[in-house]
């Protein structure tokens, strides 16, 4: 682990334990994957001999409820890039979901966010297939692909910003398992260099529409049918269905293009917010 993860669940927690005088608190630090055994004190929590809260530290922790700190070294730090944008990973329940200037990248109302990836991964990977995986985010998919015993993953993230925060993420270390290939730039250029029917499955999860309509295109489709084998499938996140024009609705229009580059299949996946099809 690169540290300790806290956010407004675990430094209350921590903060209650020492208003009632315990010496030590059950909490997880590393965004629920695991919990132990920390002491606290009057002062704070003590996480090791180099890394100790303060209760102002935890007070400030707790205010910033959209926000994961990583302690190490001595130092208390958001897990944010504001280089382009503001990204960052964001507290839940389970795995840490990616914000990107206040837009969730994950369905996560309602389940985890690696739960969700892990159910989009199963419409379409199957033990042994090789897979590509197309603007992975936090490498959800990717990595409940390779756990469903995919053979080969091959993964693809545009942003920069989100392959450093990922590279903080402890629900995202499985990316450098052996199996997974992991591989920064567009989706859209990469996978014209791909050679046809290398894959069994594609996972594919784009941003918005308006970010990025040429991953919801026809050319694009095209490409993801070429590098199918025969009877691959393919499960593509499209999002909250919303009418773009009276009478027709922007998933229709993305099950439209998929049929004419010569999908079948083709079925919304509603719980997902997606798509799935089958060349």
């Amino acid at each position: 682990m690169l540290g300790y993860y806290l956010h407004t669940k675990n430094a209350q927690q921590a903060l209650d334990a020492i208003a009632k005088g315990q010496s030590s608190v059950h909490l997880s630090t590393d965004l629920h994957l695991s919990e132990q055994d920390y002491a606290v004190s009057p002062e704070g929590l003590v996480l090791d001999e180099d890394n100790k809260l303060s209760i102002a530290d935890l007070k400030k922790i707790v205010k910033k409820t959209q926000r994961i700190y990583l302690c190490s070294d001595g130092d208390m730090e958001p897990i944010e890039d504001r280089s382009v944008g503001y990204y960052k990973l964001a507290p839940t329940e389970g795995a840490p979901l990616l914000e990107i200037s206040g837009v969730k990248m994950h369905i996560s109302k309602g389940t985890d966010p690696f739960a969700s990836a892990s159910d989009m991964a199963k419409q379409a990977v199957r033990s042994g297939d090789n897979v590509l995986d197309c603007c992975s985010g936090l490498g959800y998919a990717a990595i409940a692909a390779h756990r469903l015993g995919a053979k080969k993953v091959l993964t693809i993230e545009l942003s920069e910003s989100v392959m450093g925060l990922r590279a903080l993420n402890p629900w995202s270390q499985d990316l450098n398992n052996d199996g997974i290939e992991q591989r920064q730039g567009s989706s859209f250029e990469l996978i014209t260099t791909m050679p046809s029917i290398s894959f069994d499955a594609v996972i594919h999860d784009p941003p918005r529409f308006s970010l990025a309509g040429e991953l919801y295109s026809e050319e694009f489709y095209s490409e993801v049918y070429r590098v199918l084998r025969q009877g691959g499938r393919f499960f593509h996140y499209t999002g909250n269905p919303h009418i773009m024009k009276k009478g027709s609705s922007f998933v229709d229009g993305v099950i439209r293009r998929l049929i004419a580059v010569g999908f079948k299949n083709v079925q919304k996946v509603d719980h997902l917010m997606g798509v799935s099809a089958q060349k």
